[in-house]
């Protein structure tokens, strides 16, 4: 049974990883753009929402 978890677990994270990358590299725009409007808000935001993402990430992959 547990060989059909960790079968499915990686199955999804197949699918999981390249929407994640995605999803990083759209944040890392938003940030960019914060930068350049000097928005301090929106840059912490943006740095949060990109650890949650790092941080899925780093699951995934082990």
């Amino acid at each position: 049974m547990k060989q059909v978890i960790n079968a499915l677990k990686r199955k999804d994270a197949e699918v999981r990883i390249p929407v994640l990358r995605l999803e990083i590299d759209y944040e890392l725009a938003v940030l960019f753009e914060a930068m350049e409007m000097s928005d301090v808000d929106m840059m912490n935001s943006s740095k949060e929402r990109l650890e949650e993402l790092r941080t899925e990430m780093l699951r995934l992959e082990v």
